[in-house]
């Protein structure tokens, strides 16, 4: 009897201890799970702040941007295509006017997204300065001036950022009395669809923002009689670096040449319509690469 009797407080021992173990493991498997909760909780409110001021962001470089008013204002005959690949965009374009002439400049910053968005409104300020407060009017002068600008608000962190922060750039002046085109180019070049042909007037091959140590490099200005139907484009290089079509290649610059061509004796309206297509289409399922900025205007 005694033995059955301390074989059942055995049991109960052992069941209980087993009992104790099982409930420890449950009890810190509870803690764990509320752990976690609380961190996805507190993620999920960083995430939302950021998205916040990612949206915050957006809606300071919309207000940044010309309105399609003012560059319809200016050049009635003309499109915009602009698709920032994120929220915000690296990308941006600027346009004013001074007594005869009228501005434009297609910008593509250094990356795409937060850090692209920041250095257009270091862009877009520096450009309204050098040619409004500074009153600058020859595109080679203002890139430089604008080179000498980034390089001085990088300058506190030029280990950081020297080699990394910087513009490819087309800037143009249109003289409506003269009927001329003054251009610079930083890497982007800018095109003049004339006689069923392109000619591509090239920009320098460095960047603005990017010749520190090599102040002796200048940009250079072009200087263009257009013609009554001459159609100009300047752009930013995300929609030739856009990968798609039937094998997943780039659209590279050589058929984008030719597409502006095609489309150069169309209606601008039904320019930007076939860009867009164009695009979505050779696109297809692929991710979008970069930003997207093509300007055309019919002069």
């Amino acid at each position: 009897m005694l033995i059955v009797l301390l074989g059942v407080l055995w049991y109960v021992k052992s069941r209980t201890n087993k009992l104790t173990k099982i409930n420890e493991a449950l009890r810190i498997k509870q803690l764990a799970a509320l752990e976690i909760a609380k961190q996805r909780e507190e993620l999920s409110v960083k995430n939302k702040n950021i998205m916040d001021s990612i949206n915050y962001a957006k809606r300071i470089q919309e207000a940044m941007l010309p309105s399609e008013y003012l560059f319809r204002k200016l050049l009635p005959n003309s499109f915009i295509f602009y698709k920032p690949k994120d929220i915000v965009s690296g990308d941006f374009y600027w346009v004013t006017e001074k007594e005869s002439k009228i501005f434009i400049a297609a910008v593509d910053c250094t990356g795409h997204g937060v850090p692209g968005a920041f250095m257009s409104i270091i862009g877009f300020d520096l450009l309204r300065n050098i040619t409004k407060e500074q009153g600058t009017e020859n595109p080679a002068q203002i890139l430089n001036l604008l080179n000498l600008g980034i390089n001085e608000t990088f300058s506190k962190h030029a280990n950081e950022s020297t080699l990394k922060d910087g513009m490819d750039v087309s800037l143009l002046v249109i003289d409506r009395n003269l009927n001329t085109l003054e251009y610079a180019g930083a890497f982007n070049p800018l095109y003049i669809a004339r006689d069923n042909k392109i000619i591509d007037i090239k920009g320098n091959r460095f960047a603005v923002g990017k010749l520190e140590g090599n102040e002796n490099l200048k940009f250079d200005n072009h200087n263009v009689k257009y013609k009554n139907n001459d159609t100009i484009y300047i752009f930013s290089d995300g929609y030739a670096d856009q990968f798609g079509g039937p094998v997943g290649k780039k659209f590279k610059f050589r058929r984008f040449r030719h597409l502006l061509l095609t489309i150069s004796g169309l209606p601008v309206i039904k320019q930007k319509a076939f860009l867009e297509e164009n695009f979505e289409s050779w696109k297809g399922q692929l991710e979008q690469v970069d930003d997207i900025l093509v300007i055309g205007i019919k002069l």
